[in-house]
């Protein structure tokens, strides 16, 4: 069981690091820099081979040939429960994050959970400069609101409370607690703000969590000089018409500001960077593309929904330009990212016990630490339909072949995603032979005494 230290031994901890005769620091660790793409699945990705249409993505594309690009990297299905994993290296039946957090919402990320940002306070060699820029989605009126991301442990939080947001070029922007109307470009915003917090940092070693909104909906208009889609008019039926367009040149936008911010910093701060980057969940079902089916993408525990983009590169990582297939979970980037950090967990009821480091295979290639990965979503109003669909509330336990899907409202569901990778053929309607049954009964057993108690 993780331990969950109270606020105030955490600060104590970390207060050992820095008090006169006890340590000097070195500022030898290795800066990390957590980059999350909001609503872009493998399909949306240049790296991956799903899906006919891809974005001009260079900078990513060149950070896929100077890493690693996982094949088997799995998130929740929607934007709050993959970044209360990440916060907390636990699955949301624990923390109770289930679906996306609204501000009048009962599941926002309670302050009591111990988050990735105090434990580096807490045991991280060097005492690391650490920050939020960007989308929050965590928050709800009762568990402080806009002063949540300091509760949380957050060093520097500035960006998008909420979980979305009705215009790209005018939008609330929070900073430490305190909101005002913005009117720039968002993702342009929150670039020159991480270009500021960095270059503030000096030589200390910084953990930076950059959280783009991009390109999660509204459809717009990008500035054009960062994109490279022609013809954008931004009235409503050329949205209808040309969806995938618009949600391309939001990305591009975004890739064309990453590549800003990396190329802001120095040549020796570059090196001492590790970059992570990832999607929080699959793309939406207006834009998603063939293979995944519309209702089979973001919000539902499908492969189209859960199964997302991680890309590694930078110091460290001595593998380029390779393909991993080890299996990951967003829970997982907890432990990886204290390990970089160089946190020692103290004992093993001080880890999150849903989070696996996989930072050994940045170095070299391996099965990693998993036998299986876990996916949820709950919350979606048991019972209830949406428009005419199916709640998607449930669960999924998938291994490197086999994928058991748990589904409220419509059973089980059981796939050989080696020969079925996106889920058209349900072997529980032609009945399952030895071998099939044996992997259902696996699965289905390890998923339940996962979940036993809850």
């Amino acid at each position: 069981m993780f331990l969950r230290l109270p606020l105030a031994a955490l600060a104590a901890l970390a207060m050992l690091a820095v008090l006169p005769g006890l340590r000097v620091p070195a500022y030898s660790a290795p800066n990390i820099l957590l980059i999350i793409a909001d609503d872009m699945g493998l399909d949306a990705s240049p790296c991956y081979d799903v899906g006919e249409w891809k974005p001009a993505m260079p900078n990513l594309e060149q950070l896929c040939r100077d890493g690693v690009v996982f094949d088997n990297f799995y998130a929740a299905p929607m934007c709050s429960p993959t970044r209360a994993t990440i916060l907390t290296g636990r699955y949301g039946f624990r923390t109770g994050v289930g679906t996306a957090v609204s501000r009048r919402s009962n599941n926002a990320l309670d302050p009591s959970e111990t988050t990735l940002f105090q434990f580096l306070d807490a045991y991280a060699d060097d005492p690391y400069a650490h920050g939020v820029i960007g989308k929050w989605h965590l928050s709800n009126d009762d568990n402080g609101g806009s002063d949540h991301p300091r509760r949380a442990g957050v060093g520097y939080y500035a960006g998008l409370i909420e979980g979305t947001l009705e215009d790209y070029y005018s939008w609330p922007r929070t900073e430490n607690g305190n909101t005002e109307q913005v009117n720039d470009y968002v993702t342009t915003a929150m670039t020159d703000n991480a270009i500021a917090w960095i270059a503030a940092q000096g030589s200390r070693p910084w953990f930076l969590w950059l959280a783009y909104v991009a390109p999660h909906l509204p459809l717009h208009v990008p500035p054009q000089e960062l994109h490279t889609v022609a013809g954008l008019t931004g009235t409503q039926p050329d949205m209808r018409a040309r969806a995938l367009d618009y949600y391309f040149a939001a990305l591009e936008a975004m890739d064309s500001e990453m590549g800003r911010l990396l190329s802001s910093m120095s040549s020796a701060e570059r090196d001492n960077t590790v970059v992570i980057f990832i999607g929080d969940n699959g793309t939406p079902n207006r834009t998603v593309q063939a293979p995944f089916e519309r209702r089979r993408a973001k919000a539902s525990l499908y492969e189209g929904g859960t199964h997302v983009p991680l890309i590694v590169a930078g110091k460290g990582v001595s593998r380029h330009g390779e393909r991993e297939a080890a299996l990951v979970n967003s829970t997982d980037l907890f432990a990886t990212i204290a390990e970089l950090a160089g946190a020692d967990f103290p004992a093993v009821s001080d880890r999150p016990e849903d989070s696996i480091s996989f930072a050994p295979v940045l170095a070299k290639g391996g099965s990693g630490g998993r036998d299986f990965i876990y996916t949820e979503l709950f919350g979606q109003m048991p019972g209830a339909r949406r428009g005419n669909r199916t709640n998607q509330n449930g669960w999924a336990m998938r291994d490197s072949r086999w994928k058991y899907l748990h589904l409220d409202e419509q059973g089980d569901a059981f796939f050989d995603l080696s020969a079925d990778p996106f889920e058209k053929n349900n072997l529980m309607n032609g009945g399952l032979n030895d071998e099939e049954e044996a992997a259902f009964k696996r699965l289905q057993a390890a998923g339940y005494d996962l979940r036993a108690g809850y």
